[in-house]
């Protein structure tokens, strides 16, 4: 008796303090779980509030003015008699088109001739090695402007695709909109596995963050502004007097620093979906994938980040975080029969995992894609965790097509 009473007793915990704990811990875990799944409704909703291409109409405007279509390429000789023969099936009536052959060693300037052949709104031209300073497209596309005569000017990257009403759609547009500068925004053909599984995530994390097209135009930031290269128009007036493609000579991300010069120009930009009427490939292997996303994420999205040089600082750990959010719910569930986890980790975890593979269905149903790849999605946002390390470890060094930059 003597030996119980000294014996010291266990700290006395209520039943109603124990659950207040629990529930305290898993309330936390579910609230964390729906703030994703909010951020990611909110994403649906603004790609949803965009502008199309469709609603404009096709006829060409009375008086059509002049378009120059510039066309940089290099080494893409397995895209470009697609891309021009595109272009040439246009219905616009007024319109010069500019090859600007980049010193390409696989005979791409020999096949837009073949194809241009008898056609008098052609011309190919082989440009000269750029510039200290400059990136090649940059120079090229200045290249070709130098020459074109059109009031506007569209630069068309030789991996898309138009139809034969993007132009007219496109001018339209500009017009209504006394738009500076136009952009498309079209759709990305997947063929292989790793492009269908990649190329999603980053261009749902893009979503994630610009919005749709209109949270783009109607921005009232710099930094909220950004183009689509692939299809980029200007009004040829504005562009001369900002000093043209010198104006984005030694950033990667070209489209978007020529966005956010304009607009701070006070120029008008504006954005548009144009899924019906453009489409590109943009990379057809994986190896293509890590090389073409590793040289824009970080040397290019810098630029795209508030807050100056304290942004600047923050960026890496920013653009890491939109995989690892991807990725973690996975590995924490897939680690949880070997590893011993806080329940409400493994409540985060679950919600989460559940959130993303509705999110990814959404995604992929949206783009014409099997919603099974969604299953699949931790595997993609590991590639382009990877992606995203190996860019933020070559910083602003730059390698394209067999020349090296380094970004500004």
């Amino acid at each position: 008796m003597e030996a119980a009473r000294c014996r010291p007793r266990a700290p006395a915990i209520s039943v109603a303090e124990s659950v207040s704990s629990g529930v305290s811990g898993n309330t936390i875990a579910v609230i964390a779980a729906l703030v994703w799944a909010a951020a990611a409704i909110v994403t649906a909703v603004r790609i949803l509030n965009s502008k199309s291409l469709d609603d404009e109409s096709p006829s060409p405007p009375a008086d059509a003015p002049l378009v120059s279509v510039v066309i940089p390429a290099r080494n893409e000789a397995h895209n470009i008699e697609r891309c021009l023969r595109s272009v040439l099936t246009a219905t616009y009536p007024r319109l010069e088109i500019i090859v600007v052959d980049d010193q390409s060693a696989d005979g791409t300037g020999d096949i837009a001739r073949r194809v241009a052949a008898g056609d008098g709104r052609v011309r190919v031209m082989l440009n000269d090695a750029p510039p200290p300073r400059w990136f090649g497209k940059q120079w090229a596309c200045n290249t070709g402007a130098r020459v074109a005569h059109g009031e506007f000017i569209l630069f068309a990257d030789a991996d898309t695709v138009h139809s034969s009403e993007l132009i007219a759609r496109s001018i339209n547009t500009m017009l209504r909109r006394n738009a500076d500068l136009f952009s498309v925004a079209g759709r990305q053909e997947l063929g292989s596995f790793w492009e269908k599984l990649v190329q999603p995530q980053v261009f749902g994390m893009l979503a994630l963050r610009y919005g749709g097209t209109e949270s783009v135009t109607q921005s009232r930031f710099v930094s909220g502004k950004i183009a689509n290269g692939q299809c980029m128009f200007v009004r040829r007036k504005p562009y001369e007097e900002l000093g043209g493609h010198g104006l984005v000579r030694s950033h990667v991300a070209e489209d978007m620093m020529m966005a956010q010069r304009f607009f701070a120009a006070g120029k008008s930009v504006v954005l548009a979906e144009g899924r019906n009427h453009l489409s590109t490939r943009m990379y057809m292997s994986l190896a293509g994938i890590v090389e073409g996303w590793g040289k824009n994420v970080y040397a290019g999205g810098r630029d795209s980040i508030r807050m100056g040089r304290t942004g600047r600082i923050l960026y890496p750990f920013m653009l890491l975080s939109a995989p690892l959010s991807g990725l973690l719910p996975a590995v924490v569930l897939l680690a949880s029969p070997f590893i011993a986890l806080p329940v409400p980790l493994l409540i985060w975890a679950a919600l989460t995992q559940v959130f993303l593979l509705a999110w990814w269905g959404y995604v992929y149903v949206g783009i014409g894609e099997s919603p099974f790849y969604a299953l699949l999605s931790p595997l993609g946002a590991g590639v382009v965790l990877y992606i995203f390390v190996r860019a933020i470890a070559r910083g602003r060094r730059v390698a394209w097509k067999g020349r090296e930059y380094v970004s500004a």
